[in-house]
């Protein structure tokens, strides 16, 4: 109990005095207090005449796999997709950026977990916390906890972990690249971006049909400018409520018993191995593609992008950009990766999902 009290303060310090993805570090790290307090009335299972505990319903929201569908949603409607549309090679950026999603799972396979276990903690390399904690619930629930921990801490270090691989990748004159004025999209590109995303992927890969339906139906909401109320509650209300439940309910799965054991060390060992290989994957393809069409470069920094981490990731090319030329503006262009790789990483955990699931 001591011990994981310590982990707590830990988590806390992170988020409110480093400001490490404080809206979640600090639902889970509250979460995970309670859980190791002798409590009532919390997590206790319903009785013949008495009702259970508060978070015994609450955490349904995870175990019925509402809470990340719902985070989505607010995720689409925040999300702007006309970089990737004006810019559609950047798809292939986002991509790459998936290889240390396959690389964990070969890894964590041999390191002895199962199939099921090394899919989930292979999702930590998409940087996606929803898709991680959708994939993990549905493949691997009893390793929940560490899988949910290990992906938001290592997104909320993406300007620590990425850009010392981005300068070992790339050369001074790359990091220079400039690259064009992107055109502007209208909105019926944009709507119909929306609703061809949702009917591919659902055909494609089914099993993740409520990640992708809902973060399509908040960005349609956004993008179609005659929702605006509904746009609003997506992207602040609905969301902000759900990240709180959805914290504390996987805090609350952060009991000693469950926690304080040697694969959790191995699943954060390989969580920060997949961001560093996915952060790779998508630098690497930059380069490749620039092998391929020399005469239309690009700036093979914002392929670090396409892990998630939405706009995390793209504000980090965007800094590496200007560390070299202060003039050189890739943030726009680092966020068509950085979308894709939203959509990449949620198609490949249906690929998991359909290939794998229970």
């Amino acid at each position: 109990m001591v011990v994981m009290w310590a982990v707590v303060f830990v988590l806390l310090y992170l988020a409110v005095f480093k400001g490490f993805e404080p809206l979640l570090l600090v639902p889970i790290a509250f979460g995970a207090l309670i859980a190791n307090l002798p409590t009532e009335g919390i997590m206790n299972l319903p009785g013949y005449d008495e009702p259970g505990g508060l978070y015994y319903y609450i955490s349904k929201g995870i175990t019925l796999e509402l809470f990340p569908p719902l985070i989505f949603l607010g995720v689409g409607a925040l999300t702007d997709f006309g970089p990737l549309i004006a810019n559609p090679r950047t798809l292939m950026l986002g991509m790459a950026a998936q290889l240390g999603v396959f690389a964990t799972f070969l890894g964590a396979s041999f390191l002895g977990f199962t199939a099921s276990q090394a899919a989930s903690i292979g999702i930590i390399g998409g940087a996606d916390g929803p898709t991680a904690i959708f994939t993990s619930n549905k493949l691997a629930p009893e390793l929940l906890a560490p899988v949910t921990i290990a992906a938001y801490s290592y997104m909320s270090l993406v300007p620590i972990i990425q850009p010392p691989i981005m300068r070992l990748l790339t050369t001074r004159y790359e990091r220079r690249i400039r690259m064009g004025t992107l055109r502007k999209v209208s909105k019926l590109e944009k709507l119909l971006f929306a609703l061809l995303v949702t009917i591919i992927c659902v055909l494609l890969v089914p099993a993740i049909s409520p990640l992708i339906m809902m973060l399509m139906l908040g960005n349609f909401l956004r993008e179609c400018a005659v929702t605006e109320r509904l746009s609003k509650a997506a992207q602040n209300e609905i969301i902000n409520i759900v990240t709180i439940f959805l914290g504390t309910s996987v805090g609350i799965t952060m009991t000693g018993e469950r926690f304080l054991k040697a694969e959790t060390l191995k699943i954060f060992f390989l969580g920060v191995m997949a961001f560093a290989i996915s952060t790779a994957g998508g630098v690497l393809m930059g380069k490749l593609m620039n092998l391929m069409s020399p005469k239309n470069p690009i700036n093979p920094l914002i392929g670090a992008a396409g892990v998630s981490a939405v706009p995390m990731a793209a504000r980090v090319a965007h800094r590496e950009g200007q560390r070299e030329d202060p003039n050189n503006y890739l943030l726009m262009h680092a966020m068509g990766p950085n979308v894709a790789g939203v959509i990449g990483t949620a198609v490949v955990a249906g690929y998991f999902l359909s290939s794998l699931g229970r």
